[in-house]
């Protein structure tokens, strides 16, 4: 049991039987009344996130959870197989609790899988990830007075708003959690 006091982000944790994973939380003291924690949710098994307030000190189930580093190896009909690194055994995992990952994650690139169970229950993909990108309409000359983005496509398909100087065949690193273009990178 966890009081939810000690909750962090990551932490995992059962309600109602559900698995969920804490992915914020806010400790509030209002003027009046006893103090509580607003947490946000994400259901491990179907990949919602749902707001629930907890009182101050009140017990959870915690579950023991282990990350392991998972080579994605290629994408199915409806699936993504994956390798262990450390054992090489192979597991297939359906496309809806991966969500935006295939945006991000290239053949051959290694992610966080979080097992519970021995059966993968979330996919993270690293924070950042290098992408080379295939289309890129040419920058306006002039137009960088402003913050201008234009849309280029990188080479998993992903739509990504970057600066205008960055052109076709240009490596950038996108922030997987946000999508958000972050920098060009030297080759």
């Amino acid at each position: 049991m966890i009081s939810s006091n000690d909750f962090k982000k990551g932490t995992a944790i059962k309600v109602d039987g559900n698995l969920f994973m804490v992915v914020d939380f806010q400790h509030v003291k209002p003027g009046k009344g006893g103090a509580f924690v607003r947490t946000k949710l994400k259901n491990l098994n179907k990949g919602t996130v749902i707001d629930k307030t907890f009182r101050a000190g009140e017990k959870v189930e915690d579950i023991r959870v282990e990350n392991r580093p998972m080579q994605y190896l290629y994408s199915e009909a409806d699936s993504i197989e994956l390798m262990d690194t450390e054992s090489y055994d192979q597991i297939s995992v359906p496309k809806d609790m991966i969500g935006d990952l295939l945006l991000y994650v290239k053949e051959n690139d290694v992610i966080e899988a979080v097992m519970y169970d021995e059966k993968p229950i979330s996919i993270m993909p690293p924070t950042f990830v290098n992408l080379k990108v295939v289309y890129a309409e040419p920058g306006v000359r002039g137009d960088t007075a402003t913050n201008v983005t234009k849309k280029v496509k990188v080479e998993t398909g992903a739509e990504i708003n970057v600066p205008i100087f960055v052109n076709q065949d240009d490596m950038i690193k996108i922030d997987t959690r946000t999508g958000d273009y972050v920098e060009r990178v030297k080759q």
